[in-house]
Parts: C-alpha cells; structure tokens; sequence
C-alpha cells in the first residue's frame, strides 16, 4: 500500500495493513479510553487477519492481575504513570500473545485521579526483541476530547514505530545502507 493510500485511509486502517504486510498481530490494553482503541480497529473490515483482542483495565486491580503490571508500581505512583503504560503494553502483548501491545491510562475527568490533572495520559507501544516507547500527554478539552485523542495518539504512536521498525530492518538486510 502506497504512503499516500495509507494516509487517505486513516490510522486505524494504516497501522491493520502495516502489521498485515509483516504477518504481525496487535493486542490492546486500555484504561482511560474503555474500549475506544479497540472499537476502533475493529471498525476496518479485516481487522481480524491482525488484531488478537483487547483488555479493558479499567480497575487498578485488574491492570495489576490481568496484566501483570508491578503492584509496589502501582501503589508508589499510582495507574496515571508512563511506566505503568509500558507494563500494560508489554502485558497484553504477553497475555493474549501478540507481536505488538499498545496501551492507555491517564485522566479524562471531570476530576484528577492519583494527584494528576485531567488531561494528563500516557500511551504505549511495546513491540518485538524490546521495541518500545512511552508518550506522555497533556490534553485540553472535556472528557470526550480527551478520550478520542488518547485514541488517536496511541494509534499514531503506533504508527511511527511500525514504520521505524520497518526502516531499521530495511538497513539491517541491506548491510546498512
């Protein structure tokens, strides 16, 4: 698929065909955006050669014993942190066996949570042989716009590492040039 036809189609759409083209599965784990990532995705038709399923964590508990994310972590720093995002990623990667996680967590309102300030998300990628990367964000706007940035964001987070990837390995198997 062209860059061109990638962009006319949308995120969603771009990344389900980035990770077709490789043989690569993605898993979700959200927090703050309920299921949104994933409704998402799965609104592409063929979504399912792709996407392995998602984790709604919306409880602390459960991003503990679902995920796997660290339990000191948690009570230390709270579920609104980047390295809680990293573990989620890396967790629902790990739990429903797919080649790339993604994740959400933060604060959409109306009110702060764990002493962060609505508006205040973290967003993950985890990836294969330790690909990763954390974003933190500070959102303005109601609790939907905040919400559907998230989702935006983490897709487009997504997005730039899968082609990285891409472009890495291109240099590996061309002896770097």
């Amino acid at each position: 698929m062209t860059e061109v036809r990638r962009a006319a189609v949308g995120v969603p759409a771009q990344v389900l065909e980035l990770l077709a083209e490789r043989g690569e599965t993605l898993a979700v784990a959200e927090s703050l955006t309920g299921g949104m990532v994933a409704a998402e995705l799965t609104d592409v038709p063929g979504a399912s050669r792709v996407f392995r399923g998602s984790v709604t964590a919306y409880a602390t508990e459960l991003k503990r014993d679902v995920l796997g994310v660290d339990g000191a972590l948690l009570a230390q720093r709270g579920a609104v942190d980047p390295e809680v995002a990293r573990q989620m990623a890396a967790g629902v990667r790990r739990v429903l066996g797919a080649n790339w996680g993604i994740a959400t967590t933060g604060v959409a309102g109306p009110d702060e949570q764990d002493g962060q300030a609505v508006g205040t998300v973290f967003v993950a990628v985890e990836g294969p042989g330790g690909t990763g990367k954390v974003a933190a964000l500070r959102l303005n706007g109601d609790r939907a716009v905040i919400r559907m940035e998230s989702v935006r964001s983490v897709l487009t987070l997504l997005s730039g590492e899968l082609i990285e990837n891409a472009r890495a390995q291109d240099t590996e198997q061309n002896g770097g040039n």
